[in-house]
């Protein structure tokens, strides 16, 4: 690392941007992350962390996220006029944890938190956004980019070999790329949302409360302590109202609030206020040269309707799918053809997303409230790249058309699907004993080889393979069945675990006796289900340099 100039140049400090330097900072890159703004954003904005994102977070070291998340609360409407309970429907489809989902729940976390708790993790890395700093412009070559950055009126010429653009729907990099923004605005959806201090007499905490109905004029309160003890996100939907005079009038929110809580109301204050409206846009491709976006719900690469919670979510996913790919590049290791494969992978999963969202904004207009029903698929579980040419798979059915959204089948697993987790595996070998899960092994800065064998014996041939590559960025786990028993021989592989409860292999579609290889990605993504020590050879020969 080169501690006077980072090769990596990240252009907003938002949620994906977080990621993406974190990520990048934990695969020994260094970054230099600027945002225009001379002060952390406030507001809750968009709060809700699907699963998917709660396993990233866990691949990054980031407990916070799903330690200071709050459940989703139940939803509950009343009669008109009225603060009589009518309905108590949950916005989100129940489902238990199991073994190969630990993350079984979405949580809300309000994304002023959400950037605190990540500009910490930056600073153990001696990394710190740099406020105030705004990206005038910048020109790339086949050696690199060189930006031109204003901070306090002075400019400063900054070279970098990479920019990575989180800098809003509004942002220079998207636009300085050249990239297309194809899309609809909606002006049929329009509100205003922000952060608020009030107590309703009756007004019961544990509930997320509906008034009204967004044809007319509706109004959402989510309690969120990180407000304060009566700190509430609200949404106003009041199409009689012009939503943008409305915006800049705390007098005129109060107001409204007021005529629609059939209650005693005492105001303590509005801490964050912001218009919405419905803009719907993705991006034609997400690199060009040295230049990438990353999305987030309004961002540089993709904007939608709130309606599913995914833009985030999205975001924070585009960000972790090129931070490894990005750092192998720059270490010399991978071509830069691999930098392709972020388009490629993220594109197909940006377009369904966009269209889930939409359907689901177009069902909760046309029933005239936000409670449309979300399925299972909103987890994010199911998302896949089996469609990318990146990844191997010895055992499947070629020719599957691409649903890159997917839906968890745990019936089925192919290379570009999700790993799944596995706990309770006894890890031996090496005079010590300790209880690790799959998840534990995986982290963003190397590939983890997870070699399923019925003894040590039937690994030697793969783990020797493996000996050929740089141990910093892969590592190996043999995983026995519960059935061995004195396993105390030596191995070359970083960890031997007995799936002494079965989990694994479960997990895994595995057969007993049966020897089998997957190659798992930085990204928690199978890059390679394989027969053996061939196939691993030739999926890392579409990683790597040299090999």
């Amino acid at each position: 690392m080169n501690p006077t100039r980072p090769p990596v140049l990240i252009v907003g400090a938002g949620p994906a941007g977080l990621v993406a330097a974190l990520t990048l900072l934990q695969n020994g890159i260094s970054v230099r992350i600027i945002e225009k703004e001379p002060n952390p954003r406030m507001g809750q904005r968009g709060p809700g962390i699907w699963p998917r994102s709660l396993e990233l977070f866990n691949f990054l070291d980031v407990p916070e996220v799903n330690g200071l998340g709050k459940p989703v609360p139940t939803i509950r409407t009343y009669k008109p006029g009225m603060l009589e309970p009518l309905t108590e429907p949950s916005l989100v489809p129940h489902m238990e944890a199991t073994p190969t989902v630990p993350f079984h729940a979405p949580k809300l976390i309000g994304q002023q938190l959400l950037d605190v708790i990540l500009r910490g993790h930056l600073e153990k890395f001696s990394c710190s956004v740099e406020m105030g700093t705004e990206l005038r412009s910048f020109e790339q070559s086949d050696e690199g980019v060189t930006a031109i950055l204003a901070k306090n009126g002075t400019l400063e010429t900054f070279d970098a070999k990479w920019v990575i653009g989180a800098d809003g729907a509004k942002g220079i990099v998207r636009k300085q790329l050249g990239l297309t923004f194809l899309g609809e605005t909606r002006d049929d959806v329009r509100m205003v949302m922000g952060d608020i201090r009030l107590h309703g007499v009756g007004l019961d905490r544990t509930y997320w409360h509906r008034f009204g109905n967004f044809k007319e004029r509706g109004l959402s309160l989510r309690p969120t302590d990180e407000i304060g003890e009566d700190g509430w996100q609200f949404v106003i939907s009041a199409p009689d109202v012009d939503l943008t005079k409305l915006a800049q009038s705390e007098e005129l929110i109060m107001e409204i609030i007021a005529s629609l809580l059939p209650t005693e109301v005492t105001f303590n204050k509005i801490v964050w206020v912001s218009e919405y409206r419905a803009n719907i846009r993705m991006v034609n491709k997400l690199r060009e040269g040295r230049g990438f976006v990353v999305g987030v719900c309004i961002d540089a690469a993709h904007v939608h309707s709130p309606t599913g919670g995914q833009g985030l979510n999205s975001g924070i996913q585009d960000a972790f799918n090129l931070g490894w790919k990005l750092a192998l590049v720059e270490k010399g290791l991978a071509d830069r053809s691999l930098l392709e494969t972020y388009n490629a992978e993220r594109l197909p999963v940006i377009s369904e997303m966009l269209e889930r969202t939409t359907t689901i904004l177009n069902q909760a207009m046309k029933a005239h409230n936000m409670i449309a029903p979300r399925g299972p698929i909103l987890f994010m579980l199911g998302i896949n790249c089996r469609f990318s040419n990146i990844v191997l798979d010895e055992f499947a059915i070629p020719g599957k058309p691409i649903n890159a959204y997917g839906v968890l089948d745990e019936g089925n697993l192919e290379a570009g699907d999700r790993a799944p987790d596995a706990p309770n595996m006894l890890q031996v070998g090496r005079g010590e004993s300790d209880m690790r899960t799959l998840f534990g092994l995986y982290r963003p800065s190397y590939h983890t080889v997870v070699v399923f064998a019925p003894s040590l014996a039937g690994a030697t041939s793969i783990l020797g393979v493996l000996e050929g590559y740089d141990r910093s960025v892969v590592r190996s786990a043999v995983v026995l069945p519960s059935s061995a028993t004195g396993v105390t021989v030596a191995s070359p592989a970083d960890l031997v675990l007995i799936d002494q409860e079965g989990h694994a292999y479960s997990a895994y579609l595995m057969e007993a006796g049966q020897t089998k290889v997957f190659v798992i990605r930085p990204d928690g993504v199978i890059g390679a289900i394989v027969h053996g020590a061939e196939g691993v050879k030739k999926y890392f020969s579409g990683i790597f340099l040299g090999v």
